[in-house]
């Protein structure tokens, strides 16, 4: 068999956005505040929930853990997607590479695996309140935080695996505005079949595992609800539970839309990405404190001292 000559990829060039070019500047100004709000208000909700005793329980528990997620999450691809829109170089190493597309992967699975833990937080608080304090004890909820983790590291690690044993000896422009499989294969000068049903399998079985364990715990309170016979007990639990499933309907609808379509759209792919990396770490702050009093009410407690304003 003839060889072939190819020299081995040592950086990738990301070509952004696509029809974007004479853009950019709009797009930082647009991009940038989104991304500051991300941090602010992930920010505010760590502050809000470690400097107020009361809310140390394992709903706000959870609630920090999703934080530290959102603001991460967008810090793996917003950085240099603003610094690519300054008119910076669009150059990316290998090595940084791998280390984005793990972290993407890392952190997004993460975030599956977190809401179906704050799913069943939910679920153990409405349908077994007398029990829950032994159920999700500190313990327990130390190790179910430690165990999305490790999963997610899992899954990540088999997925960037799977796609940079490949050989990238060819071209190097990368059609996206971050390193990410559906853009990556490509590139690759060998079979890629492989790649694409095991990353398709593995995002998909983890996507939907989560959601319909999701559904399940919800079904679960939704009947546990309807017995309640106090119209306010009700509507206190009905509000508690609706910010989840909000941030839930955010977080999956885009993952569907990216990852398990069998003929990806760069496009849409792009424009969904955008708004999982940017809007949707940024709207979690504001769905859960907008509907939470406890929050609320920590974040003033916060203002009032730092402004040294009396407590009303």
């Amino acid at each position: 068999m003839e060889k072939k000559n190819c020299s081995v990829v040592t950086e990738f060039i990301l070509l952004g956005i696509p029809h974007t070019k004479g853009l950019e500047t709009m797009l930082f100004v647009l991009f940038l505040p989104f991304y500051a709000c991300t941090l602010l208000g992930n920010v505010s909700i760590l502050v809000a929930i470690l400097s107020s005793s009361r809310l140390h329980t394992p709903m706000y528990f959870f609630l920090v853990n999703l934080s530290v997620f959102d603001m991460s999450f967008s810090s793996v691809t917003c950085p240099k997607m603003l610094l690519y829109l300054m008119g910076l170089s669009p150059l990316i190493s290998y090595e940084s590479c791998v280390s984005q597309l793990f972290f993407v992967h890392f952190l997004g699975s993460i975030e599956c695996f977190l809401y179906t833990v704050m799913a069943y937080d939910r679920f153990t608080a409405i349908c077994y309140p007398l029990r829950y304090p032994v159920i999700m004890s500190p313990r327990i909820c130390g190790a179910l935080a430690v165990g999305t983790w490790l999963l997610g590291c899992v899954h990540s690690s088999i997925l960037t695996l799977l796609t940079f044993t490949l050989p990238y000896c060819g071209p190097n422009e990368v059609d996206h505005f971050f390193c990410d499989i559906p853009a990556l294969l490509p590139l690759a000068c060998a079979d890629t079949s492989l790649a694409q049903r095991v990353s398709f399998t593995n995002v998909g079985l983890v996507s939907l595992l989560c959601f319909l364990l999701i559904l399940l715990s919800y079904t679960r309170i939704t009947i546990s609800i309807l017995h309640i016979r106090s119209t306010e007990g009700r509507r206190r639990a009905f509000s508690t539970c609706s910010a989840h499933l909000i941030a839930i309907l955010c977080a999956y609808g885009p993952i569907i839309t990216v990852y398990l379509q069998p003929t990806p759209n760069p496009m849409l792919g792009t424009v969904v990405q955008i708004l999982m990396n940017l809007v949707g770490p940024m709207l979690n702050p504001l769905i859960y404190t907008l509907r939470n009093k406890e929050v609320k009410t920590a974040l003033k407690i916060i203002w009032h001292r730092t402004n040294h304003v009396p407590e009303s």
